[in-house]
């Protein structure tokens, strides 16, 4: 799957007659071909798997009678609260299912069903309807991504996962290792950087994080690279002191770029459920969240968490981990994950 595609040169004025005309921001919006599509279905579909066979299964007896009976709707409740969903979410979620069953007078239990999977999608799609920074025409010619999250949530791997992605669709990537406080941390970092061929930029253990941002920077206009990804320490949520240093971070970055960073994901891993959307709402609040890398969504059966970080903190899901691999990991599309979850 193509996550990147570089805006190509500006022609001039006197560019030849019969010259091909440049493309259009409409052109520019990269649409994914038949077989990307194909492609982030099949890692979909195995990211979910878990949570499919798990709460979901359920889901194909509710609708095996011909009309919906309304003693359903409690086990309906059921199972999205199971499959981590949450409370909130899940009361959100059914009270638009039984809003539009009312008014269209709906009784069949396939005709319910779809208008379920419209109402699933439709919360996945609500904040995320904007493309991310390295998918619209105006990206940026060296676009700045920080990366956030607290130890243990995969955010090492799922930097090494972007920047091989962005690598194979032709994109020149620099790393920043601003994790100073362990040093195992910058050293992975350059293991995988070294794996992939992306230069990591990164100072000795007990560094001043700010301090690499600055240095990566640098380095990234130098070498006129593409995209930047700063990974960051693995910050308690609770360590009021360590989100002042990320802010700190940000400042830095925004010296030079006003606009920048330019996406900065968080880290979640799937299998936490919802002790990570309290982290979501800390790590937002500190440093302005864009999205969500959902990483290890193959490991659980609780892949309902989705929803929950869409309703509940209006940030959408930009990455899904779909397994252990440099290549699992696959952009999120709300349609792929509803109907893998309901197939």
């Amino acid at each position: 799957m193509r996550f990147w595609r570089k805006k190509p040169p500006e022609q001039p004025p006197e560019a030849a007659e019969g010259a091909p005309a440049p493309e259009t921001d409409a052109e520019l919006v990269f649409e994914p071909t038949p077989e990307e599509k194909a492609e982030v279905h099949e890692q979909t579909e195995r990211a979910v798997e878990r949570t499919r066979r798990g709460f979901f299964s359920r889901l194909g007896g509710l609708f095996e009678r011909p009309d919906f009976a309304d003693d359903l709707w409690d086990e309906l409740e059921e199972i999205l609260i199971g499959a981590d969903a949450g409370l909130e979410t899940t009361t959100a979620i059914l009270d638009g299912v039984r809003a539009r069953v009312k008014q269209e007078g709906a009784k069949q239990s396939v005709r319910v069903r779809e208008i379920l999977r419209e109402e699933l999608v439709a919360v996945l799609r609500e904040p995320g309807e904007a493309p991310p920074a390295w998918a619209r025409p105006d990206a940026p010619a060296m676009l700045i991504i920080l990366v956030v999250g607290v130890n243990g949530a995969g955010k090492t791997t799922s930097i090494a996962k972007m920047a091989h992605a962005f690598r194979q669709d032709g994109a020149s990537v620099i790393l920043g290792a601003a994790d100073t406080f362990r040093a195992a941390a910058t050293d992975q970092l350059k293991v995988w950087g070294e794996r992939i061929g992306v230069r990591v930029v990164a100072h000795q253990s007990g560094a001043d994080p700010g301090a690499v941002v600055f240095d990566t920077l640098a380095a990234a206009e130098s070498a006129r690279a593409d995209i930047v990804i700063i990974d960051t320490a693995g910050r308690l949520h609770t360590k009021s002191n360590l989100m002042e240093e990320l802010k700190k971070m940000n400042r830095i970055i925004q010296r030079n770029y006003p606009d920048g960073p330019h996406e900065t994901l968080l880290v979640l891993d799937a299998t936490t459920g919802q002790n990570g959307l309290m982290q979501a709402k800390t790590f937002a609040e500190a440093v302005g969240v864009t999205g969500i890398v959902l990483a290890k969504l193959d490991g659980t059966a609780k892949g309902g968490i989705a929803f929950a970080i869409a309703h509940e903190l209006g940030i959408p899901v930009r990455f899904i981990g779909t397994g252990e691999q440099m290549g699992d990991l696959a952009p999120f599309d709300p349609e792929d994950f509803v109907d893998s979850l309901l197939a």
